[in-house]
């Protein structure tokens, strides 16, 4: 038995446990599906997978508790799969690597999944177990969440009974979440013919930043973390743009709402340039680790590293310079905090991805704000930017925020609840992050929804560990919850 199953409660980190043996990064979730059918039906609950790939369980009240109103429990079922450059790990086929580390349980040189594999957990927990007091559940564990939440829009009306839902999906134990942004994909594609190179008197170089923090583009954006698209374009500008080399590549990041880590750029360089390159190359190095000393502090590189063999094609001229310029304007971070609540942020982006080599460039951003005039605006942004670079942009899978509801009975029984447990009001606010209770909301307008959780950082990164007491408190308090919930 690994150490992590015999922490308590045993039947939520026994689940979870289980769940990070099961590969289930996004696009990739049938064989965690089924685990969940399977599981839930081995246990006496009805459960289905519906036509977007959701599960759904539903499970009878216990005694005395027929008559109260049913509650729906809600999380997602894939994870983000991000690794350390050296990592040789595939999220498609292979177990996660978790150990405890002090008061944190975490994964070695992966994400760890707690987002949302903990509420999955929960949820699981319940399911299982007969002496858990509550009214008749239904349980939707959601599928591709962290890459547009399909299984939310797929999410049918009359597939839920449910009066109450409870989004099992925050990180921050201690708060109730009744609100989040809303946010879109900016996708920037383009084709370009390449031109031939001539190998005589060229260098290759390899450019690679790695080493940086990271985080989750939503709840992290405002830390002011660096994003190594962004630092790669200010190198490739001061060295591109002035004749020190030619850009033959260019990849940053892997998923639309992780802040991304890692970049790696291959350049040609004129021998005579080789001193004039590299000196620019540690300018960079040096400028950069000063303006993040006090936030990148897990060990920040940027290095070039030479390649023995030079490349056939390289990217035009004008192309290359389009494409740097774009990036390097392009906005990426906070644009603006909500004026009424000078702490939380209402609109941001996130420069995602970049990919461009062999004739092709694509660019995603993911755009989020509680104000879809905002969202809008940042939006038009990058259509006006990357369309002077030549690129087609378009807008896939928008979506508005949920809008907070302050006078919501269920967060306020629920408030109620935990002062009582843990002796102090809970924090009720709104977050930055994409939830999927506003989606849920459009087929079900009448539900009344709370979010909550354990205490997770770093999620979205090789870093996301979940802090082990705070998953006794969640899950205490979610019984609780279901003990008190109203009549029909």
């Amino acid at each position: 038995m690994n150490p992590i199953e015999e922490l308590s409660p045993k039947g939520v980190w026994k689940n979870f446990y289980a769940l990070t043996q099961i590969p289930r990064p996004s696009g990739h979730t049938e064989q965690v599906a089924q685990f969940l059918v399977d599981f839930a039906r081995q246990h006496g609950a009805d459960a289905h997978i519906d036509e977007a790939g959701n599960v759904v369980m539903s499970k009878g009240a216990t005694p005395g508790y027929e008559d109260r109103a049913v509650t729906v429990l809600q999380a997602h079922m894939d994870m983000v799969p991000q690794k350390t450059k050296d990592s040789k790990h595939n999220f498609e086929t292979d177990p996660l690597d978790v150990y405890i580390d002090g008061e944190w349980v975490t994964a070695r040189d992966t994400t760890l999944g707690a987002d949302d594999g903990m509420g999955v957990a929960a949820a699981m927990a319940i399911i299982e177990d007969d002496t858990v007091e509550h009214g008749p559940i239904e349980v939707l564990i959601t599928r591709d969440e962290e890459t547009g939440m399909n299984g939310a829009f797929g999410l049918k009306a009359g597939e839920l009974k449910g009066r109450y839902l409870l989004n099992l999906d925050s990180e921050e134990e201690g708060e109730i979440t009744i609100g989040c942004a809303g946010g879109i994909d900016i996708l920037c594609n383009m084709e370009y013919q390449e031109m031939n190179v001539e190998p005589e008197g060229m260098l290759c170089y390899d450019i690679v930043i790695k080493g940086l923090l990271g985080g989750h583009s939503g709840i992290e954006i405002n830390k002011g973390r660096a994003n190594a698209n962004k630092l790669m374009a200010r190198l490739l500008f001061a060295v591109v743009n002035t004749g020190m080399a030619w850009l033959c590549s260019w990849h940053g990041g892997n998923m639309r709402n992780a802040i991304p880590r890692e970049c790696e750029a291959k350049v040609l360089v004129p021998q005579a340039m080789k001193d004039e390159f590299l000196a620019m190359v540690e300018k960079c190095r040096q400028t950069f680790t000063e303006e993040y000393k006090d936030i990148e502090t897990k060990g920040f590189l940027l290095t070039a590293n030479p390649v023995d063999e030079i490349p056939a094609k390289t990217i035009p001229e004008d192309i290359q310079e389009n494409l740097i310029n774009a990036v390097l304007t392009a906005h990426d971070g906070v644009l603006r905090y909500t004026p009424s609540m000078p702490e939380l942020v209402e609109t941001s982006c996130n420069l995602a991805i970049i990919d461009i080599a062999d004739g092709k460039a694509e660019i995603i951003t993911l755009a989020r704000s509680s104000q879809d005039s905002m969202k809008q605006y940042l939006c038009n942004q990058y259509i006006a930017c990357f369309s002077m670079a030549g690129m087609e942009v378009k807008l896939e899978g928008g979506y508005s925020g949920w809008q907070p509801n302050p006078k919501s009975p269920l967060v306020e029984m629920m408030s109620g609840i935990y002062e009582k447990m843990y002796g102090k009001r809970p924090v009720v606010g709104a977050c930055h992050a994409g939830l999927e209770c506003g989606i849920i909301g459009t087929n079900y307008p009448e539900m009344d929804m709370a979010s909550y959780g354990p205490t997770l950082v770093s999620p979205h990164t090789p870093n996301e560990a979940c802090l082990i007491p705070t998953v006794e408190r969640f899950y205490n308090f979610t019984l609780e919850i279901l003990k008190n919930i109203p009549k029909q």
